[in-house]
């Protein structure tokens, strides 16, 4: 059964947290207890209806306020894939948690209110999801029974957020509407005799039809090892395995590889998983590789395909995410994690503040302050090899740590 991670977006009472919890009532994912606790809790509130975002807003200010400020990880399955969720708020104060939930996101959600259209919100939202570069949009068109399902309305809409692609550096990108009533359960699950000028998938349809080839990019093959594996045992007692997870493309036995950093050359010998063994594996499978020569190879190295190196340099450029207090500024010390690599980074300069509603950059700004976007040059203490996060994601990405608080300051993506 495939798993397809999505993340959701949206402006304050866009209906995320309902439109979850329609699918999950819809599916018959609700637990009899927690379907029970919904129903008591919509009654003592007046409702005549469930109100379906008492599924996920879990925190007390969440339901006091009925606003998302965690991210929630939801979980549920059909009968031909098993979807996980991460439900993130739609404030611009918590920007750095859409980050955070949709950085694994394989497919994004984002709702737009259809009495009031394309908002603020709704550009960093569609922004957000093309820096992490979310290949799968589904732009929801959410609360069509408060605009008495108007054709126009949607279409409108649509044209907003296309104007808004057609601005983006990130067109290799999939965007589908859908109209929906998350409260009524139109186009949902089941789809809408209402809206009878649709003639489209469901959301969940649409959903279950995605492929993981078509929504994972291919790039360059990184195989960070993570644990050299020595058995004590007899029978294995000259193994020596190297156990990590695929990033970017796929591995063969027999690939010619190159061990990183000093650029050994040899061959994968087998590919293993438990007592398992195969002759390929693809990106994102957590194996262990045995090599045909007695390499030197340590937990930290990479292991790449040969002729498929990745960059290796001390300083770098990169859009980041910042997500402290303490502002960004020029010639602060941060601990830079890569990987599993921990180097210590210097700020050399802040480039741009970039405006979330692709009207542009501001050149050389003193600082970036929590939850603003910016691109800044870093210097690193000694050379990491990484790729740009165009051309592969898990090797293209860093957070910053705070050396005093040890807090994650903020999260990069190389230019």
């Amino acid at each position: 059964m495939k798993v397809v991670k999505i993340a959701t977006a949206g402006s304050v009472d866009d209906g995320k947290s309902t439109l979850i919890g329609r699918l999950l009532y819809d599916t018959h994912s609700l637990t009899e207890d927690k379907l029970q606790a919904i129903q008591e809790k919509s009654r003592q509130r007046g409702f005549d209806y469930l109100d379906f975002s008492l599924a996920t807003d879990g925190l007390v200010a969440e339901r006091e306020q009925g606003i998302t400020i965690d991210v929630a990880h939801i979980y549920f399955s059909t009968r031909s894939t098993s979807f996980i969720i991460a439900d993130t708020p739609g404030h611009i104060e918590y920007t750095r948690n859409m980050v955070t939930g949709a950085s694994t996101a394989q497919a994004s959600i984002i709702l737009v209110d259809a009495r009031n259209g394309v908002v603020e919100q709704t550009y960093r939202h569609f922004f957000i999801n093309n820096l992490l570069r979310i290949k799968e949009v589904i732009v929801a068109v959410n609360k069509m029974d408060l605009v008495d399902y108007s054709e126009e309305k949607f279409q409108q809409i649509k044209g907003e957020i296309e104007y808004l692609a057609s601005k983006s550096d990130y067109q290799n990108q999939n965007i589908t509407f859908i109209p929906i009533s998350a409260l009524k359960g139109d186009n949902v699950v089941e789809a809408s005799d209402t809206i009878s000028w649709y003639d489209g998938k469901t959301l969940l349809n649409h959903l279950e039809d995605l492929q993981l080839e078509d929504i994972q990019e291919q790039s360059q093959t990184r195989f960070p090892v993570q644990t050299v594996i020595r058995p004590k045992t007899e029978e294995h007692h000259d193994f020596r395995g190297y156990a990590g997870k695929v990033y970017g493309g796929d591995l063969t036995v027999g690939d010619e590889i190159a061990v990183l950093p000093s650029a050994t050359k040899t061959k994968v010998k087998s590919i293993r998983f438990f007592d398992q063994e195969y002759k390929s594996v693809k990106q994102g499978s957590s194996v262990t590789l045995e090599l045909e020569d007695d390499v030197n190879v340590s937990r930290g190295d990479m292991l790449v395909k040969v002729n498929e190196e990745p960059l290796v340099a001390k300083e770098i450029v990169a859009t980041i995410c910042w997500m402290d207090k303490t502002p960004l500024q020029s010639s602060a010390r941060y601990y830079l994690k890569h990987g599993i690599h921990d180097v210590q980074a210097k700020v050399m300069n802040i480039q741009s503040l970039i405006h979330t509603d692709f009207s542009g950059k501001d050149e050389q700004p003193s600082q970036l302050t929590l939850n603003e976007i910016g691109e800044a040059q870093l210097k690193l203490s000694r050379p990491v090899f990484f790729d740009s996060y165009k051309e592969n994601k898990a090797n293209g990405t860093f957070i910053l740590i705070d050396a005093k608080t040890n807090n994650t300051a903020g999260v990069g993506f190389i230019n």
